[in-house]
Order: structure tokens, then C-alpha cells, then sequence
């Protein structure tokens, strides 16, 4: 790819700029609660915002992208499925539970819910997973700087790994989320072009239904069979997998986004969070699914653009940038591969901010250094931080061996986020449950994980002991490690909750359904509660649903 004087420019003054509010925030972090949990000051619609680019990392913009080439629009039920109804379920019904018993992280309200054993379970697994995450956001954007720039894959992780570094190190949590929200809007005006300039090349949406098969061109047509479709997936193994287990194990249990929602100023705030993010949410597909069609339908035209290949396998990862050298002109490709990068900075940035949390009040604190003053914990925060960047440097190199981030993404989901729903949901719900049942559910889940993952295979990948069973796609095993792990740890628990003594009621109030006190929303307005707005946003996603259907 060749760049020119004002793209290198457009790049440098966005790196320049996330530094400066890193600067800029740093005078205010005076406390470790500032600096870990924003001291719970953040305007609703920066927590929206920032709720939504958090997610909206590299492994969400290529990978979402890959998967628009490998799947076409079927990928877009990892919005209209995958996401929207497990935000507005959390806005309505969790985050009154997140909110209201004044946990600082996700891993706490299950101490306070369960037990330590079972925080501590939660939070050692979660790190885990954060660095995984942000390992994937970095390998992504190295990539990218390899392919595009033609930078050495170590000086890329280096220069973008030291970047997110500096401004979160400074700024906190409060850092990252300013910064969220300046790459929300970079992303979306760096992308959005793309489709439109891609459309006109490929004679519009009605040109993408004529080169490409239908199969890839409806969201709901061909999921009688999960041989009828590119997935390989079948309606039950969609909804059942992503729609209720995947979907709601992520948005509902995951700190990476809870945390946003729970930096807001007040509890009607932390609810509208998710549900204000989700308008938003369901046109992402258009932006940054649809450049996959876009691409594939290229490749059919035989119009001269192929997708990259990387080792003589089709790289999918690299269907974006590869577009973004094709189709955009100097000046604009600059503002692309800024977008590309601030989706690097969100993802990595949202990963190491939840992780130095957790790391810091969930482990540190709870397990080593208990009762030690605010300055003391402000400066484990900032070496949490480093640390963080550190070990996602490490697994950086371990997604190579995945040709779509999106599939080792939601195998990883599968080991964690499955199990820690079905341990909420009964936690939330059911005031029986109890902490031994919580705890050795979450761990039968997790090994029920591991071993479906390595009995099966799918695309290469699995069957470490043995290939009882051959899926069609790695995504299809991703749904079933994630089904057999809720499934696991939802027995599971039940049955040993109730052979085991549960928590008195009184100590359940404020964090079991059944005793918590409603918050009455009859003095605000009908367009700002949390339940209007949630029924509005279904409404307007099935409306979607039904016309690419």
C-alpha cells in the first residue's frame, strides 16, 4: 500500500491527540477509584458510546469483515441475535444488580452474591480472557501494520502496544472511555465510505445479490440445515449458541462492557447504557459486515481484486485493509487506517483498563494486600496496566494460527463468558443458589468447555484426545463448546445448591430478583425509561431481521 505525505499526517495527529487526553485526564485521577472505576462520574451518552467502541475493537472491524466474506450477511446475527436482546436485558433486569449493590467490577458482586472462592474463580478466568482478547486486538492491528505499511510484525506490536500504554497508564478507565468515544466516531467516518464506494463497483445491493449465492445473501432463509448454509450452523444450534448462551454470557456477565455501564453517574444512567448503545449496535452490520459482501462479490466479478492469502490459505482478516488499498484515494485511505487503528486503541484499550480492575480490587486486594490506602491501590492499578500490555504482547503471537479472529474469539467466549451466565442466571434469579454450587458449576463448565473443544473437530482445529464428532466450521463448534458449557454449569449448580446451605434472605436483598425493591420510574419521562426504550430497540431489530430474512 502506498501512502502519502498527508496520510502519514491524519495518522500522526490521531496518535498525538489520544495521547493529549491522556495528559489532560491524568490532573484529575487522584484516587485509585478514579483511576480504576472513573469514580462513577461519566454522562450516559459517553458511557453509550464507550460501551459500544469497546466492543468495537480490531477483532470486531476485521473480524466482522471476514466474516461478511467468509459467512456474507448471515453475520449479521452477531448483532441482531448476538447482541441487542442481551443489552437490553441488561440494562433492564442486571444492571440494577451490578449498579445497585456497589461492586466495583463484575468478580465482586459475586463475592457479594456467592463467595470468595467463587470471585476469585471468576476473576482469575477473566484476566485470562482479557489478555486473550487484547492479545487478538494487537495481533490484528500488527498484521495490518505488516501488510499495509510493510513494518516488521515485533516493531508494530511494540509501537501500537506502547500507544494504548501511555494514555491508559495516565488517564485510567476515564482515559480509555474519552478515547472510546473519539474512536467511535473515527471508526464509523473512516469505514462508512468503503461501503458506499464499494457498492458502486459492484452495481449496488442488487449487484451484490446477483454474483454472490443466495445463501449468502439472507439471514434466516437457510438455517433449516446447517449444510444449507456457509456457517454451517442450523436455526437451533444459532439461537440456542449465539443468541441466548454466546450473546447473553458476553453482554450480560462481561466486565470489559459492564464496566462502561457502571462508570455512569446515576442508576438510571447505568440502565439506559446499554439499551441508548443498542440504535447504534444494529446498523453496525451495514458498515462493517458489508464491506465482506462487498468483496466477495469483487472476487466473483473477477474485477482483478483477490483476497489475500497468507502460507497459500485464503486470509480473511485481510479482506478490510485489503479493500481500503483497492477502493479508497489518498487523504480518505488515511482516515481508513486511522479508523483501523482506533479500533486497535478501543479494543486493547477496554480489555487492559477491565483487566487492571479486576487484577487490582478482585485479586490483589482480596487475596494479597487487604486494607491498604487508596495511593497504595492507585499504584498497583498503573502497574496492573503494565502488565497487562505485557502479557497481551505474549499472546498476540498465539492468534496467528486462526485465519478468522471471530471464531477464535467466540471459542474463547465459549470457555468463560457460557459458564459465568448460566452462574448469574441462577445467582440473579433462583435465591436458593448457593456459593459451593456457583463455584464448582462455573468449573465443571469450564472443563465441559475444554473437553467438547478437544473431542470434536472442526476446520483443523480441536480433537486433542480424540475426533468423536467433525463440524462443519469452527464457528459450529464455537456454538456447541459454548451450549455444553452453560448446560454443564447450570446442572451443575442447581444440583449441588441444593444439597448445600444457602445464603439467609436478608443478606440476598439488593442482589436476588425476587428481593429487590423495583426502582420506580413513574416520575421520569416515557422516552427515558429503561423499558420503553429496551421494547423500541426489539421492535426496530425485528423489523431488520424480517427484511433480510
Amino acid at each position: 500500500m502506498h501512502l502519502h505525505f498527508v496520510d502519514y499526517l491524519i495518522i500522526t495527529l490521531y496518535f498525538l491527540f489520544v495521547i493529549g487526553i491522556g495528559f489532560l485526564i491524568k490532573k484529575k485521577v487522584k484516587t485509585g477509584k478514579d483511576f480504576l472505576t472513573s469514580s462513577r462520574s461519566i454522562p450516559m451518552w459517553i458511557t453509550s458510546l464507550a460501551f459500544i467502541s469497546a466492543n468495537l475493537g480490531a477483532q470486531e472491524v476485521l473480524g466482522m469483515a471476514a466474516s461478511g466474506a467468509k459467512y456474507g450477511i448471515m453475520t449479521s446475527h452477531f448483532y441482531w441475535l448476538g447482541a441487542i436482546p442481551a443489552m437490553v436485558f441488561l440494562g433492564i433486569f442486571m444492571m440494577p444488580f451490578y449498579y445497585g449493590s456497589k461492586a466495583r467490577s463484575v468478580p465482586e458482586y459475586l463475592a457479594k452474591r456467592f463467595d470468595e472462592k467463587t470471585r476469585g474463580f471468576n476473576a482469575f478466568t477473566f484476566a485470562i480472557m482479557t489478555i486473550f482478547s487484547s492479545g487478538i486486538s494487537l495481533y490484528a492491528l500488527a498484521l495490518l501494520f505488516e501488510v499495509i505499511l510493510g513494518w516488521k510484525f515485533e516493531f508494530s506490536i511494540f509501537l501500537a502496544s506502547g500507544i494504548v500504554l501511555i494514555y491508559t497508564f495516565l488517564g485510567g478507565l476515564t482515559s480509555a472511555v474519552y478515547n472510546e468515544v473519539l474512536q467511535f466516531f473515527l471508526i464509523v467516518l473512516g469505514v462508512a465510505p468503503l461501503v458506499f464506494i464499494g457498492l458502486q463497483h459492484v452495481g449496488g445491493w442488487h449487484g451484490v445479490l446477483e454474483k454472490l449465492p443466495d445463501a449468502m445473501t439472507h439471514t434466516w432463509k437457510y438455517m433449516g440445515s446447517a449444510s444449507d448454509n456457509p456457517m454451517g450452523v442450523d436455526a437451533w444450534q444459532l439461537m440456542l449458541g449465539l443468541g441466548f448462551v454466546l450473546s447473553f454470557g458476553y453482554w450480560c456477565t462481561d466486565f470489559l462492557v459492564v464496566q462502561r455501564a457502571m462508570a455512569a453517574r446515576n442508576m438510571r444512567s447505568a440502565q439506559n447504557t446499554p439499551i441508548v448503545a443498542a440504535f447504534p449496535k444494529m446498523i453496525f452490520p451495514f458498515i462493517v459486515i458489508l464491506p465482506g459482501l462487498i468483496a466477495a462479490a469483487l472476487v466473483a466479478m473477477h474485477s482483478g481484486y483477490v483476497i489475500p492469502k497468507q502460507n497459500g490459505v485464503t486470509n480473511y482478516n485481510l479482506v478490510l485493509p485489503s479493500l481500503l488499498n483497492q477502493l479508497y484515494p489518498s487523504g480518505i485511505l488515511g482516515v481508513g487506517l486511522t479508523a483501523l487503528f482506533a479500533s486497535f486503541m478501543s479494543g486493547m484499550a477496554g480489555n487492559v483498563t477491565a483487566f487492571n480492575t479486576v487484577l487490582t480490587y478482585d485479586i490483589y486486594e482480596s487475596y494479597f494486600k487487604p486494607g491498604q490506602s487508596d495511593k497504595h491501590y492507585l499504584n498497583v492499578g498503573r502497574l496492573a496496566t503494565i502488565f497487562g500490555i505485557l502479557a497481551s504482547i505474549g499472546t498476540a503471537y498465539l492468534a496467528k494460527g486462526f485465519n478468522n479472529i471471530m471464531d477464535f474469539l467466540q471459542l474463547v467466549f465459549g470457555f468463560v463468558n457460557a459458564p459465568l451466565f448460566a452462574t448469574f442466571a441462577l445467582g440473579m434469579f433462583w435465591k436458593r443458589s448457593t456459593g459451593h454450587g456457583a463455584f464448582f458449576g462455573l468449573i465443571s463448565g469450564t472443563v465441559a468447555a475444554g473437553l467438547t473443544y478437544n473431542l470434536t473437530t472442526a476446520e483443523g482445529k480441536g480433537g486433542g484426545i480424540a475426533n468423536l464428532h467433525t463440524y462443519g466450521s469452527t464457528m459450529a463448534q464455537s456454538f456447541m463448546v459454548a451450549i455444553i458449557a452453560f448446560s454443564t454449569c447450570f446442572v451443575v449448580t442447581i444440583i449441588i445448591s441444593l444439597f448445600t446451605k444457602p445464603h439467609p434472605k436478608e443478606k440476598l436483598i439488593g442482589l436476588v430478583y425476587s428481593l429487590t425493591q423495583k426502582a420506580k420510574m413513574k416520575h421520569i419521562v416515557w422516552y427515558k425509561r429503561p423499558v420503553t426504550l429496551g421494547i423500541i430497540v426489539l421492535i426496530l431489530t425485528l423489523i431488520l431481521n424480517l427484511i433480510f430474512l
